[in-house]
């Protein structure tokens, strides 16, 4: 186990983020995983890295100051706080942030307060985020089990932690002798159906299914499909979710008309499950779920913009992550296991020139969203149909039966 965790380590290091020797590093982590850091950091020390930040949060104190603290208080805490993410960003840092999970543990805590300190925590760090809107700061997002999410997702095994561990070793490669050349492959061929995608120049897509799901959305002129692997200013490639299985772009966010059902459930803090979001004119104007309503409700309020979207994405039903039949409970491998939307922020990148561009001037021109948070949600299932319609008018299928159709393929 140990070995495949410093083959992990060094896949994030090396491949995925490309740090290099005297660069900076920040870390974000659930501190149950500091286990894994120690193997992170020591491969890090080993580079030549000598500047490192632990930003480490523990949910189950997190919990507590949520239940017993007013919102003046909580944001004296670091756990929200994210000013150090905007100085790490200014000395050209790479960002490492590790997913873990801890299911449920938010269900006594009122709603609106999690939305609260949600929308504190990327106030606090609004400069990273602009720098890495800008394609100048290398990050990484990438899961590490924790003991409460590995017994949620397996509760009969005997060794659950490992058998998530597994899980992940398999989905990411970390197995096979050179994960490194398989993931280099994969992009290619990513980025060859992105490309593809680009150069039809969508004017809108409509997405259909036997869900109830019949939704509409216009891209913008020159907009890009991209994959997971972003060129930085600096000319450094760096995979920013590790694993993906995605293509993705930015659309319009004026024009998103209909009804989009969910696919799987979403973990934000608490659960959300069997949900429906209603578009017109771009905004989310009714929201219904089985579970979690009052979390989507704030969810989609949580700030200016927050309620049009910033991401759509294609991802095959037939597809690696699909395929294990897992429910992961981590918006990392869900969204890559379906098609899904995001409502909030917008990708510059995903427009020419747009990491150089004003993000006021990208709203303006090109109407993609600007906003402080970014939620994904997964919408797809087997028998989605997606139509591609060209400036001319032209229908063309993108996905039949939940897969790109062979034109795409």
């Amino acid at each position: 186990m140990k070995k495949l965790q410093e083959k992990y380590a060094e896949v994030l290091l090396k491949s995925c983020l490309k740090v290099e020797k005297d660069q900076p590093l920040l870390i974000g982590f659930n501190i149950e995983v500091i286990d894994f850091v120690r193997i992170i950091v020591k491969k890090a020390f080993e580079i030549g890295i000598k500047d490192i930040y632990f930003d480490s949060t523990d949910p189950y104190l997190k919990h507590d100051a949520l239940k017993y603290l007013e919102i003046e208080d909580l944001k004296k805490l670091t756990f929200w706080n994210k000013d150090i993410w905007n100085v790490y960003a200014r000395k050209n840092a790479a960002f490492l942030m590790l997913a873990s999970e801890t299911p449920g543990l938010m269900k006594d805590i009122d709603s609106k307060k999690m939305t609260e300190m949600t929308k504190y925590a990327y106030e606090t760090r609004r400069e990273f985020d602009d720098l890495r809107d800008q394609s100048k700061v290398a990050w990484c997002i990438a899961a590490v089990p924790t003991k409460a999410w590995a017994e949620e997702l397996f509760k009969d095994s005997k060794e659950p932690i490992n058998e998530l561990w597994d899980k992940i070793f398999d989905i990411c490669s970390i197995k096979e002798e050179n994960p490194v050349f398989i993931w280099d492959e994969k992009i290619k061929k990513l980025q060859a159906r992105a490309n593809k995608l680009t150069g039809y120049q969508f004017k809108t897509l409509k997405y259909e299914s036997s869900n109830g799901t019949n939704f509409k959305v216009d891209l913008p002129k020159n907009h890009i499909w991209a994959a997971s692997k972003e060129k930085l200013l600096n000319g450094k490639e760096v995979l920013v979710n590790f694993p993906t299985e995605e293509v993705f772009t930015s659309p319009d966010c004026l024009t998103a008309e209909g009804i989009v059902y969910s696919s799987k459930p979403l973990s934000y803090g608490n659960i959300i499950d069997e949900f429906s979001i209603k578009f017109e004119k771009g905004k989310v104007v009714e929201v219904h779920a089985k579970k979690g309503e009052e979390v989507l409700k704030n969810m989609v309020n949580i700030c200016e913009n927050s309620n049009m979207l910033g991401e759509v994405a294609l991802v095959p039903y037939d597809s690696p992550i699909s395929n294990t039949n897992q429910l992961f409970l981590e918006t990392l491998f869900d969204e890559n296991a379906s098609c899904h939307l995001a409502l909030g922020d917008s990708f510059p990148e995903c427009i020419k020139d747009g990491p150089t561009t004003d993000k006021e001037i990208l709203l303006e021109k090109y109407h993609l969203n600007k906003c402080d948070s970014h939620v994904d949600f997964m919408i797809g299932n087997k028998d989605m149909n997606i139509t591609g319609i060209t400036q001319a008018g032209k229908a063309v299928p993108i996905f039949k039966n939940g897969n790109f159709t062979e034109e795409f393929n």
